[in-house]
């Protein structure tokens, strides 16, 4: 008889939950897959620090498969879901798709950045969910500190180092108070011009910051906010964000290049697909969080609206603590449908208090009740998160150690662009790359970028197309189908890794180990044979049309030319032509100037010996011929 299989989608606070409990509970009975977008669990509470320079973004991401014993773990994001056929289809990082059967079912999708109806927020606004984004936002602000610090125009300074926080929520709040530290701290060693400073701006519809907690811990966050310098703006939001600034509700328009979106989460997508009774985007589930009429589906997180006991008529609120103890009764509860756990009982918490960290030693807590504040509250605020977190608590340990004696590490290491952090997309804890299938819609609208991005953006309005990056696509927006200059299949820019090549010659690729060509591996002139001859070359030089680059359009190569072009780019010695390439037709115009001859003394082509000069239909040598 085989055992059953279940299935949990998504691995965040309440997926990670059930699969670690379902793991001790079950004792190889079941088998338990985790499908999920990425190896590791994200602890979002520290996700501040990451950016602030603290801590290092693998001290927040616990492996799953180092943790979860008896848990198989698929890599995947699920993009459908058959309830009679009881099945998952996914689609893996690599674009390719599966299907998972089950015998239960337990959605922990977790939740995506909420978007507003607001003009430019989508093209110019950052999320803050994931690691990528604030891997991103930590670049992206010591980027600007840098180049605010060199500007000369005070306006272009004052904008490059005003900063604004949209959203004053938990994450929103300690985004500011980490941030104005951060880069008060970056500035003591890259001083600004006489007078100014870092600004951060907080802002929110509330009327006070931390709405959902008590109003004391409101004060205080407020108050340490402001001592430190952030500009909070209580009943203000964004009107409309352009690529300058944004406008705000009260009238007035900031001049800024960073824009953090923190209003707040919405459930995953996924379950709207479902067809199932929702509240406000949420699945219902009963109070063992089981979907009515559905006995294999469970649900729990920020996708499930649990029925809350304590208050009749309301649901639990999607925090992290409410996720963490959803996990930990649906993995019993499913266990006992399978019977082999205990009896299933329903879901009921008690207010265990909130945290909330500043950075430093300041923190607003509330621990049980009882409101602290100060150095006080910093250290309950520090141990409790090391007490929830599921791995990594001596690192964690360790880094706030090193924070407390050595300065930070202010550098960009420009590995997350602004195109691949998207703030409208369904994960955004995966970072867009190029070539996915899911770097589409989403891709196209984050990749125009933000207030202040530094990399032109695909389709920008009144800017130029993207340069294009190694490995990515033409830009869409060139006019007349010409590759950007280096984009594959155009001309490579002249600082391009590799070397300038023959200008306008077609292929635009350089004779092999020609007198003063740099190698595609730096300044030491070396290259692998096997990577440039699997290399595609373009099918056409760049700024012609296609029909002009045809075999039959080639001219006719010239008897005393000691190197001959074959169709398509390839030179090959003598009159010879490359295998496959077509003869050049007799139909085609007079042949064009063929350039002047190489010198008499010049040694005839060997092996190591490049030919004479490389033929150009402008009539001209080539720069670094012979």
């Amino acid at each position: 008889m085989s055992r059953p299989r279940i299935v949990i989608v998504g691995a965040g606070f309440a997926g990670y939950r059930t699969a670690r409990t379902l793991s001790r509970l079950t004792r190889h009975q079941a088998d338990i897959v985790l499908l999920n977008p990425t190896d590791y669990f994200l602890y979002l509470p520290l996700l501040p620090q990451v950016a602030a320079g603290i801590l290092e973004p693998r001290r927040v991401s616990v492996s799953l498969s180092g943790t979860l014993p008896r848990v198989r773990l698929v890599l995947g994001e699920a993009d459908g879901i058959d309830l009679d056929g009881r099945t998952v289809h996914y689609t893996d990082p690599e674009g390719g798709e599966g299907t998972l059967r089950y015998d239960r079912l337990v959605l922990a999708a977790g939740s995506v950045n909420k978007l507003l109806p607001i003009p430019g927020v989508a093209e110019h606004a950052h999320g803050f969910r994931g690691l990528p984004e604030a891997l991103y936002l930590r670049d992206h602000v010591t980027r600007q500190v840098e180049l605010a610090a060199a500007a000369d125009d005070r306006a272009e300074c004052a904008a490059r180092c005003t900063f604004v926080v949209v959203g004053a929520g938990y994450t929103g709040t300690e985004v500011a108070a980490h941030g104005q530290m951060y880069t008060d701290a970056q500035v003591r060693r890259h001083p600004m011009r006489t007078g100014m400073r870092p600004r951060w701006m907080l802002l929110d519809v509330a009327e006070r910051v931390l709405p959902e907690m008590d109003e004391r811990l409101s004060r205080t966050a407020e108050r340490v906010l402001r001592q430190r310098g952030v500009d909070v703006r209580m009943g203000t939001s964004v009107k409309e964000a352009t690529h300058d600034g944004v406008l705000l509700t009260d009238g007035t328009t900031v001049d800024t290049r960073t824009l953090v979106w923190c209003v707040g989460v919405r459930p995953d997508p996924l379950v709207e697909s479902l067809g199932l009774p929702m509240e406000r985007g949420r699945l219902l589930v009963d109070p063992h969080l089981q979907v009515p009429g559905r006995p294999e589906l469970f649900a729990c997180g920020d996708v499930a609206a649990v029925p809350d006991l304590t208050k009749p008529g309301q649901y639990t609120p999607m925090t992290a603590q409410h996720a963490w103890r959803h996990g930990k009764v649906c993995a019993e509860n499913v266990a006992a449908s399978l019977g082999i756990g205990g009896q299933r009982r329903a879901y009921r918490h008690r207010d265990m208090g909130f945290v909330v960290d500043l950075g430093g030693a300041k923190a607003a807590a509330n621990p049980l009740g009882v409101p602290m504040s100060g150095p006080a509250a910093g250290a309950v605020t520090r141990g409790y998160h090391l007490a929830a977190m599921p791995g990594n608590r001596v690192r964690v340990a360790a880094d706030w150690l090193l924070d407390a004696v050595l300065p930070r590490q202010a550098v960009q290491l420009g590995l997350v662009r602004s195109w691949s952090v998207p703030l409208e997309s369904a994960s955004p804890e995966v970072a867009r790359v190029p070539g996915r299938p899911d770097a589409g819609p989403a891709g196209s609208a984050a990749s125009a970028g933000g207030p202040g991005r530094t990399e032109p953006a695909e389709g920008r309005r009144g800017g130029e197309p993207a340069k294009a990056r190694p490995g990515e696509e033409p830009a869409k927006s060139q006019p007349d189908g010409e590759s950007a200059k280096s984009q594959p299949g155009g001309e490579p820019a002249k600082s391009q890794p590799g070397g300038e090549p023959a200008k306008a010659q077609p292929g635009g690729e350089p004779a092999r180990k020609h007198p003063g060509r740099p190698g595609a591996d730096g300044a030491s002139g070396k290259r692998h044979r096997t990577s440039e001859s699997a290399r595609p070359r373009p099918a056409h030089a760049p700024g012609t049309s296609r029909k002009a680059a045809e075999p039959s359009a080639a001219p006719k190569p010239s008897t005393g030319a000691r190197r001959s072009e074959a169709p398509g780019g390839t030179r090959s010695p003598g009159r010879t032509r490359s295998p496959g390439a077509p003869a050049p037709t007799r139909s085609a115009g007079p042949p064009a100037d063929p350039g002047p001859e190489p010198p008499p003394n010049q040694p005839p082509p060997g092996p190591d010996i490049a030919p004479g000069p490389v033929k150009r239909t402008d009539g001209r040598a080539v720069e670094g011929d012979s």
